[in-house]
């Protein structure tokens, strides 16, 4: 017998290397790689376990008893009910002018970032249409002037804005046109287009 099979006890399944008392299961050897037979350790195995009882503890909760905490849709509705009024859907919130210096502020500072790069800082008028005067393309009421905001004319390159600003912004930046821009004298102002509204 060679050195290596006095060190090797020949077992069932697997083979012991009695001199690291290691165990080798046999036939699994590649490139001259034996791979070991280890049992798992025991904290493993006791993890897989409560893992197990875990989720059928959950299961159970959520498919017999019908907890509505573990529901996505439940927990969903909740979050919307705790949000700000601004995310609020549009129909909460009234058409109407806002005139507080707050909401005024925050439509200038909206208009100054967005619209201002079309429509120029004073309202004037540059790609789009002049703000400041009398004349209308779609409209001059609250419901019409939210509407092109919310969806945007393509045709004549405004994008929607329904999914950058939220409905109370909407108001805002609108509000500021009308209560503040609107009636002013630009530096250059644009042409009249659409109809005339007293």
């Amino acid at each position: 017998m060679t050195n290596t099979d006095e060190n090797i006890r020949k077992e069932e399944g697997y083979e012991v290397d009695t001199a690291t008392n290691v165990r080798l299961i046999k036939d699994h050897e590649y490139d001259g790689i034996k791979e070991l037979d280890n049992d798992m350790p025991s904290w493993w195995v006791w993890l897989f376990i409560i893992t197990i009882a875990f989720s059928l503890i959950y299961l159970v909760r959520l498919w017999v008893f019908r907890a509505d905490d573990l529901l996505q849709e439940k927990e969903f509705q909740k979050e919307m009910a705790a949000a700000p009024k601004a995310n609020k859907p549009v129909e909460e919130l009234a058409m109407a002018w806002l005139d507080d210096d707050m909401s005024l502020n925050n439509g200038k500072e909206t208009w100054t970032k967005i619209c201002a790069v079309c429509h120029l800082a004073d309202g004037g008028g540059l790609v789009g249409p002049n703000m400041t005067d009398n004349y209308w393309i779609h409209g001059n009421k609250v419901e019409d002037l939210f509407a092109v905001v919310t969806n945007g004319v393509i045709e004549k390159g405004m994008i929607p804005y329904k999914d950058q600003l939220s409905p109370r912004q909407r108001l805002e930046v609108i509000s500021y046109v009308m209560l503040r821009l609107h009636g002013t004298t630009p530096a250059t102002p644009k042409e009249p287009q659409g109809e005339l509204y007293e």
